[in-house]
């Protein structure tokens, strides 16, 4: 069996130039949900999967590359077969940890072994507030949302866009939202995998932006994108596309199927894991047989749905044990692992803080390195919250607290539980919220990387941007 993923090399040799002490570690074990030979077998049927069954992929690039490295392609069809020894030793070349660049070198955050990065809510279609109410997100709430993004220490990096700009075109909202994460924060941010156009737009902007050239880039993966499998078990045109333009310039892959029990995947939760896992290993073996070594990441996203009506359920105990399982299968393969804080709470009350406290105990204890969502879910990802964000940073930071060493929490520094300033936490959440926008500062940014910015993204839109019929 491969290794479990955790770095053998003691904690201080392993802190990489540049981080600070602002991303936590974990000092406990993570939690085993399922004995070994359970994992071997969801293991054993995912690899059966991929060999009777396959996997249609809509991209003929993709399935020329696969087809040249010794899967099976079918007559006719966008299916392809894969070898299990095929899959097993392109995922072996998957590294078990990395680090990602940011153009600040003290936001630069680490991946795998013991580390933790909590990232903003990302790809909401509508946001919300007390004051505004629900709403379709426009470039001002993405602006705001970013800045919020960057003001909070315990918020790692941005996992996709907050909320969708809809106000701004789809060929050209890339440029835009990219060029407003390289102005508005200093932290690492992903690309969308919407066309491989996009994936090289912002492969570009972010070189620009850390004011590099292309060697170092590649040498220094400086940005993500999030992959979902259309489950079950397709991977469409788009996805792969975004995989392969990713992993050719050493850029980070997060595989992520989405697979909810009982809707794309089989009702029950072992089934549901291992078409999880059959889309994982195919999607992460893409990536290695593209360029092997290149930084990826083992998403987890199984959970269920209501069985009445259909809709998504979050912080459900089907969910916990997906993602302690999830856990369990990255470490199985020496992968970091990326999973999610989410809910299905309508309103920021206590079904939104107790669904979000189980899932970050599970992502927590399931040994996730990337923590998507961590702040703003709601309404099972419908909308991103300006109040819920502020209520999960308090969450974070009391993670942040417990992960400290020792195991000593220490105070919120968001402060929302402690505040006097009335009784109504909504409400007090809200003012924080302000305040924080209120005091916002633009991280510094080079003229000269500025202006070589809007130039690129000038070209760009006068070409027409990008291709929407997907």
């Amino acid at each position: 069996m491969p290794g479990t993923g955790a770095d053998e090399t003691s904690r201080s040799d392993r802190v990489p130039a540049g981080i600070t002490d602002m991303q936590p570690r974990r000092w406990m074990p993570p939690q085993d949900a399922i004995s070994a030979d359970e994992l071997e077998a969801i293991h054993l049927a995912s690899l059966q999967v991929l060999e009777e069954i396959g996997l249609d992929v809509l991209d003929a690039e993709a399935r020329a590359i696969l087809v040249a490295a010794g899967a099976e392609a079918s007559a006719g069809t966008p299916r392809i077969r894969f070898d299990r020894g095929l899959v097993l030793d392109a995922v072996r070349h998957a590294p078990a940890t990395f680090t990602m660049h940011a153009r600040n070198p003290a936001r630069h955050v680490r991946f795998g072994g013991d580390w933790l990065a909590f990232a903003v809510m990302g790809s909401a279609p509508n946001c919300s507030d007390l004051e505004r109410g629900r709403r379709p997100g426009t470039r001002a709430d993405f602006q705001d949302l970013v800045r919020l993004g960057q003001a909070f220490d315990v918020l790692h990096l941005s996992g996709g866009y907050p909320v969708e700009p809809i106000d701004l075109h789809p060929r050209i909202r890339h440029l835009d939202a990219t060029a407003d994460f390289i102005r508005l924060t200093d932290k690492v941010f992903p690309v969308y995998s919407l066309g491989a156009e996009r994936n090289r737009d912002g492969i570009e902007m972010v070189r620009i932006a850390r004011g590099i050239d292309t060697a170092t880039l590649e040498r220094e993966p400086s940005i993500m994108t999030i992959i979902n499998s259309s489950s079950p078990l397709r991977l469409d045109a788009p996805m792969a596309q975004g995989i392969i333009e990713m992993a050719r310039h050493n850029q980070v892959v997060v595989m992520t199927p989405f697979t909810l029990a009982g809707a794309m995947a089989p009702v029950t939760l072992a089934g549901a894991l291992v078409e999880q896992n059959a889309e994982a290993l195919a999607g992460i073996a893409l990536a290695q047989i593209v360029r092997p070594g290149a930084p990826v990441m083992y998403g987890g996203f199984t959970s269920n749905v209501d069985m009445k009506s259909g809709a998504p359920a979050f912080g459900t105990p089907e969910y916990m044990k997906a993602t302690l399982i999830g856990g369990q299968l990255a470490r199985r393969y020496a992968i970091p692992y990326r999973s999610s804080n989410t809910c299905a709470a309508n309103a920021v009350d206590a079904q939104a803080a107790y669904e979000s406290v189980f899932s970050l105990w599970s992502v927590v204890m399931g040994g996730a390195s990337f923590v998507k969502h961590a702040a703003g879910w709601m309404e099972g990802g419908l909308t991103c919250s300006f109040e819920k964000l502020v209520l999960d940073v308090e969450l974070l930071e009391i993670v942040a607290g417990l992960l400290a060493t020792g195991g000593t929490p220490t105070p919120p520094r968001v402060g929302l539980a402690a505040r006097t300033d009335g009784p109504d936490l909504v409400r007090r959440a809200q003012r924080i919220w302000k305040e924080t926008l209120a005091a916002y500062q633009p991280p510094p940014l080079d003229p000269a990387i500025a202006e070589e910015l809007d130039a690129f993204i000038a070209r760009r839109k006068e070409a027409g941007g990008v291709r929407t019929d997907y």
